[in-house]
């Protein structure tokens, strides 16, 4: 909306050509959100404790989880809503690919909170019956999958696939591309999900990944480097950068409230959003392998909770891990909460750094 309105002024005074800049505006974006969220964090902490929406633990959880009972909840309203506002301010309206990140996530988001009401209000331990909230991710990926596909024959979105290491293979799936982009889109989503345990956890890994993709979507939309880095070009997707910074703002100021002891959770409303969102940007700058790399510590969350269901099955009731998702195995083991988290956000960062240098070694 300030694109709008600053850049025209530029004819008149000169300065106003800055906000031309995808730099200038991905870093006020980042600024703006990162102050609505450290200013509306203590009020939505103070509402949501007066209304009652606080937390629920399982029993089955880890013993030690019984204190955070009553913690407010449903702090990602607050992540979604100060991303969405600081997009909307400082970024390129026109913009397809913007509106369809932040319509993905809307509707994740909306899903979360769906969840996050029935586990509280309706004291439903596990919220949406799983096998619906798992429908409702795939309707929601397929509507976003067609789209894109659509904007694919028209020529507005590449259907080739390019992949880490190699310089010229990039595969044409076409029509295959929607279950793709459909698994993409539901697996990242219930990553961060799962990720979701510990104080300042998943906030903190999502903060990591939606730096990294911030710079990956700057370079996919800037001609010279992605020429440079010999990476397929996406021009479109330059203004995905303003959105993402957006997001990192907002990631880092609800972190400060969310670090141990956490005074407020972000809840399915805020972790269903974040992956699925992290995860559709991949998709249009077309480096959905690298998101794997950069998601390396949720991939390995999600893992854990696939090889214990197997193997728990296949054998009858062994375990390989105490519990899953895999930071609750460190909590058995000993390890203290803190300690589970920062390294953890120290794995994060050396897969996060890694994948990037897979854009020169093709």
């Amino acid at each position: 909306m300030l694109y709008i309105i600053l850049v025209p002024l530029k004819k008149y005074f000169i300065f106003f050509n800055v906000f031309r800049y995808i730099t200038v505006r991905t870093a006020l974006g980042g600024i703006t959100a990162l102050l609505i969220t450290m200013v509306l964090g203590p009020w939505l902490i103070k509402y949501l404790r007066k209304h009652q929406f606080g937390e629920s633990i399982r029993e089955e959880g880890p013993k030690t989880h019984i204190t955070k009972k009553g913690t407010p909840a449903m702090g990602g309203i607050l992540i979604i809503g100060a991303t969405a506002v600081s997009t909307l301010l400082w970024g390129d309206l026109s913009n397809l690919y913007l509106w369809l990140a932040m319509a993905t996530m809307v509707l994740f988001g909306a899903l979360g909170l769906l969840d996050d009401y029935l586990q509280i209000r309706k004291n439903k331990p596990k919220g949406l019956i799983a096998k619906y909230k798992i429908i409702f991710q795939i309707l929601f990926a397929a509507g976003i999958a067609l789209v894109l596909f659509t904007m694919g024959l028209q020529g507005d979105f590449n259907l080739h696939l390019t992949v880490p290491f190699f310089k010229k293979w990039t595969p044409y799936l076409g029509l295959f591309y929607i279950p793709w982009i459909m698994f993409i889109m539901v697996s990242s989503s219930n990553a961060v999900n799962l990720a979701d345990g510990l104080d300042g956890l998943a906030i903190g890994l999502t903060l990591i990944s939606a730096s990294s993709f911030t710079a990956l979507s700057y370079i996919a939309g800037h001609a010279l480097w992605s020429q440079y880095l010999n990476i397929l070009p996406v021009t479109p997707a330059s203004e995905l950068t303003i959105l993402l910074g957006s997001l990192s703002g907002a990631c880092l100021g609800f972190l400060w409230y969310n670090c141990h002891p956490a005074e407020i959770f972000m809840g399915d409303v805020g972790s269903l959003s974040l992956g699925a969102t992290i995860g559709v940007v991949a998709i249009m700058i077309k480096q959905e392998f690298l998101l794997f790399m950069v998601a390396g510590v949720f991939v390995m969350e999600a893992l854990s909770v696939v090889i214990q269901v197997g193997y728990f099955k296949m054998t009858g009731g062994k375990r390989v891990f105490k519990m899953t998702p895999l930071h609750h195995h460190f909590e058995l083991i000993g390890w203290s909460e803190q300690k589970i988290v920062v390294r953890f956000w120290i794995a994060g960062i050396i897969f996060a750094l890694f994948s990037l240098t897979t854009l020169k070694l093709r």
